[in-house]
């Protein structure tokens, strides 16, 4: 009886604890998975793609018009295995003509890990065409991951 002085305490503490981050936590995990098209402050759409156990959500942060280097932000999170993929090797720009254009570079984390993110740069396309589709193959089992944005 005179530990429970001490227990109760204890128990309380730790369950408004439990119920406040816990209630917040759950908010965060919402407002996530609702990222499936949103403008940014650049006026371009996130574009998520939550297939097998990798979510990618993809943020262009410049391209079209006359900018020279056009630029996505990639952010890949998982709670199982690790991010291993090489995005020089598996990231594809296309237009609507279907021509391809590899990236000229990654600059973000290395592979591994469960979060993983970074900026993939590809050369301007000139003229700018009226959509780009940026893919990305062979994330966690899924063959192609597809981002469209329009350009006009």
């Amino acid at each position: 009886m005179k530990y429970l002085i001490y227990i109760l305490p204890v128990l309380i503490i730790a369950l408004f604890a439990y119920l406040f981050f816990g209630m917040e936590q759950g908010a965060k995990n919402v407002d996530q998975s609702a990222d499936t098209t949103r403008p940014t402050e650049t006026g371009w759409e996130v574009k998520t793609d939550d297939q097998g156990g990798v979510t990618v959500k993809v943020t262009p942060q410049a391209f079209g018009g006359d900018v020279l280097e056009w630029r996505f932000g990639v952010v890949f999170e998982t709670h199982s295995g690790s991010l291993d993929q090489d995005l020089m090797l598996s990231a594809t720009l296309s237009d609507e003509k279907g021509n391809v254009y590899k990236p000229v570079a990654w600059e973000g984390a290395g592979p591994g890990g469960h979060h993983r993110e970074g900026v993939l740069v590809f050369r301007a396309i000139t003229p700018t065409p009226p959509f780009v589709e940026l893919k990305i193959t062979n994330v966690d089992g899924v063959p192609e991951r597809s981002f469209r944005w329009s350009t006009q």
